[in-house]
């Protein structure tokens, strides 16, 4: 019985640690679209500073390119991080999974202990009644 309390015990860790896990890949991703958009809103100014949007012109502001190369940058860094999202989430899943079939096999084993005793206690309650009955 404790082996498989602690075997919950241990599925319910591991399942809050991939929660973890997700919550910073998603914060991860979250964050690279926010420094993607604050680029962006960096590169548009310094076109309308420049007034050049051309990207091949002569030009075209060294800082604006600089910019775009960082942005595309970030937002393969938050592509790379959409695949290890999913496999977060399937191994979340899978944690999830196997959680609970350790505790439906706990909630079996609790309600057939509870039924044994109950018969335990019922036989117990003939027996008694039988001698009561016996005895008067």
């Amino acid at each position: 019985m404790k082996s498989r309390e602690s075997l919950i015990r241990f599925k319910r860790f591991q399942v809050d640690e991939k929660r973890r896990h997700l919550a910073q890949i998603e914060t991860m991703i979250s964050e690279f679209h926010r420094m993607a958009d604050d680029l962006e809103r960096q590169i548009k100014d310094e076109e309308s500073r420049a007034g050049v949007t051309d990207i091949g012109h002569f030009a075209y502001p060294t800082f604006a390119r600089a910019a775009m190369q960082r942005r595309d940058n970030v937002l393969a860094s938050a592509g790379e991080l959409d695949g290890q999202l999913r496999d977060a989430q399937d191994a979340l899943a899978e944690a999830l999974e196997d959680l609970k079939k350790i505790e439906i096999l706990e909630e079996r084993s609790t309600d057939r202990e509870r039924a044994a005793e109950a018969q335990r206690d019922q036989a117990e309650m003939d027996a008694l009644a039988g001698r009561l009955a016996f005895q008067g």
